[in-house]
């Protein structure tokens, strides 16, 4: 892995108060940056900063922010501008499993903003900033799901392909100016996230949830060499076939049954 304070001494890490935004604020203190955390729940903010002050002497800076809020970008980059931050994980996003038709719009809209239109202004905001002083990170998260159309996930699955093309394409853009973009699609991890999230239950797809430390550090161990990293052996062979091997249609019906046998409650009722 690089010396990730070559971009800068912080880090600003969206969606920090668990799971893989957590584990990228204790790998990236590990890797001796300071941190920006940001999230909606301060007590778990402020816990995590303690912990990372107390292993690793390191500094955070904690940022209380819904992201669905107007203008929660430029209020962040606001409070961010006397840092040297020189990366940026968009790690932030929300999920409503199910049939679409079946949401409310509003509940689909804040997927779309969330996991879409705030992961566009972070890359653009701070990719202006770094590529402006020649040295910076990016790292967008995507979904190894990204790769096909994935019914009862359509909504979230179609925002994940376009964040995925979205960072592999910046990382040609921006790697003249000294910008390292990287687009990191995991799989199944094991996270409060993926456990709490309503209307689907995970443990009844097959294959095993993955630690988020190993997804950090295959994403770590990529940047500034790769454009897209999909973290796990078995979860490339996956990536692989539904992309390459096998006909989109029936992608499409294997993840539809797959998503759809995983629905529970309300969720289930109309799958």
């Amino acid at each position: 892995m690089k010396d990730l304070r070559a971009y800068g001494s912080y880090a600003v890490v969206t969606g920090a108060s668990s799971g893989i935004g957590a584990e990228f604020a204790r790998q990236l203190a590990a890797a001796g940056l300071d941190l920006v955390l940001v999230a909606r729940r301060r007590d778990r903010l402020a816990a995590l900063a303690a912990e990372l002050a107390d292993r690793h002497g390191t500094a955070s800076r904690v940022v209380v922010l819904d992201l669905l809020d107007d203008g929660a970008v430029a209020e962040l980059r606001a409070a961010v501008a006397d840092l040297d931050v020189g990366m940026v994980v968009a790690n932030a996003g929300t999920s409503v499993p199910g049939v679409l038709t079946e949401h409310s719009l509003a509940d689909e809209l804040d997927v779309l903003t969330l996991n879409g239109t705030v992961t566009l202004q972070l890359a653009h905001g701070f990719g202006q900033d770094f590529a402006r002083r020649g040295r910076g990170a990016v790292v967008l998260l995507s979904s190894m799901i990204a790769a096909v159309p994935v019914p009862y996930q359509a909504n979230f699955a179609a925002v994940k392909a376009y964040v995925s093309s979205l960072g592999q394409a910046l990382n040609h853009e921006l790697k003249r100016d000294g910008v390292d973009v990287l687009v990191l699609s995991p799989g199944q991890t094991r996270t409060e996230g993926l456990d709490n999230t309503p209307g689907i239950d995970f443990d009844r797809l097959v294959g095993r949830k993955m630690d988020p430390s190993r997804v950090v550090r295959a994403a770590l161990d990529g940047l500034g060499r790769r454009a897209h990293v999909v973290p796990g052996v078995v979860n490339n062979v996956a990536d692989l076939m539904s992309r390459y091997l096998m006909p989109r249609r029936l992608s499409v019906r294997m993840y539809g049954r797959l998503i759809g046998g995983a629905l529970v409650g309300d969720a289930r009722s109309v799958a």
